[in-house]
């Protein structure tokens, strides 16, 4: 847990949060009702059923350790029991012992319910407010790789209902990951221009615990519903997606050097794998083309992006490549980037992966890309700088999609 305190920068207004808000009363009733059914179907001798609703019932009673950790520390006694108790019984195989510890869970969680309501009343926020924690924009662009690698993953349409699952799965763990992000990131919001100081948890119409909580929510949401709908390995790949831009990049990387987004570009590629794990039902070689595709695509998208908001990201001490490095350097590792991102696109259809379709379209998309970039001269040209980055995000989604058509055809 002090490891999760160490990227909340001003922890102190978290460990002061009022009563916990309705998601993660939402979450506590949710855990206190699957370990309900899971003693039940343990009860009636339906071992599936028991083991799956068990295994559902544990990522909400982490998110909910979390949240007690982090901001609300009444609610940590009955967590811990009910966690401890949970493991235990997992442990156990002794049918007399195993019932009492599957009861103690269950007992503490329910008592863990009405706990949640107790404390100073703080204001709910607008509904607006939790929209733009989730980043709509961003997660349009997540969904759409995370879409494309679904039907390359099945070779075509993988069906209304796995498709639809694995969506909302999918804009789930983005909406989670990007609300622990203004969290995280509430203190250089602040200092960043109108753009992020007008953010729900940096201008305070929004507690960071409410924040918090909402994200949490989200992830273990996100989880159990991929789990229990699609498969275990797309529910794993999406957290693992999840807690690598929250834990690793936001956390670590984004204040510690320039090259903070070459690694943490991870995080984003993570979607294609997702939708692949979805539609296919494991990582084939086309998962990996798709987030080699993703991973390249990251730094000449953002550094596009920094190049525009270069004074904020000086205001605010984040080390982004344009401020440590200046604009030329900036504009050469765009360069860099690009062509390499280009030559990589083409590789695919060499292995079989990908065929003339896709090629025909990611060499023209590319070459757009690379013609912009080569625009970008000193790179204090703002208008060039956004016309490439916004060309970044059009590339992405139309390549994403000519890969789609390409895998169904």
């Amino acid at each position: 847990m002090s490891a999760l305190a160490g990227v909340l920068p001003g922890a102190a207004d978290l460990r002061r949060p009022g009563a916990p808000g309705a998601a993660l009363r939402l979450l506590a009733g949710g855990a206190a009702g699957t370990l309900l059914f899971a003693v039940v179907s343990g009860a009636t001798g339906d071992r599936a059923a028991h083991r799956l609703l068990a295994a559902l019932a544990l990522p909400p009673l982490l998110a909910l350790l979390l949240a007690a950790a982090v901001a609300h520390r009444r609610l940590l006694a009955p967590t811990t029991v009910t966690i401890v108790a949970f493991l235990a019984a997992a442990t156990v195989t002794a049918r007399t012992p195993h019932i009492a510890l599957a009861a103690l869970s269950f007992a503490a969680a329910l008592a863990l319910v009405p706990a949640t309501f107790r404390g100073e009343p703080v204001a709910r926020g607008a509904w607006r407010d939790y929209l733009t924690l989730t980043k709509p924009r961003i997660m349009s662009l997540l969904l759409i790789t995370g879409a494309a690698g679904t039907v390359v993953g099945a070779g075509g349409w993988p069906g209304t209902a796995r498709f639809a699952e694995t969506m909302v799965g999918l804009a789930l763990a983005c909406g989670g990951a990007s609300a622990l992000n203004h969290v995280i990131d509430r203190d250089i919001d602040k200092l960043m221009g109108k753009r992020t100081a007008g953010r729900p948890v940096a201008a305070g119409r929004l507690t960071a615990a409410r924040g918090l909580e909402f994200g949490l929510t989200l992830s273990a949401a996100s989880f159990v519903l991929l789990a229990s709908t699609v498969n275990l390995l797309t529910a794993a790949l999406a957290l693992a997606g999840n807690l690598f831009y929250v834990l690793v990049y936001t956390g670590f990387l984004k204040r510690r050097g320039p090259q903070n987004i070459v690694i943490g570009g991870a995080a984003g590629a993570v979607p294609p794998l997702v939708g692949c794990a979805a539609g296919g039902g494991h990582l084939g070689l086309s998962a990996l083309w798709l987030f080699g595709i993703v991973f390249l695509w990251t730094p000449p998208h953002f550094w596009a992006l920094a190049l525009l908001l270069r004074d904020h990201y000086a205001a605010a001490d984040v080390p982004m490549l344009p401020v440590v490095r200046g604009e030329r350097s900036t504009v050469r590792q765009i360069v860099v980037y690009t062509l390499a991102l280009v030559a990589f696109t083409a590789a695919p259809v060499l292995t079989g992966t990908f065929g003339w379709t896709y090629l025909a379209g990611a060499l023209v998309l590319g070459g757009v890309f690379v013609a912009l970039a080569a625009r970008l001269g000193d790179g204090t040209d703002r208008r060039r700088a956004a016309v490439c980055f916004h060309w970044s995000l059009l590339y992405l989604a139309l390549l994403f999609a000519v890969a789609a058509i390409d895998a169904a055809i």
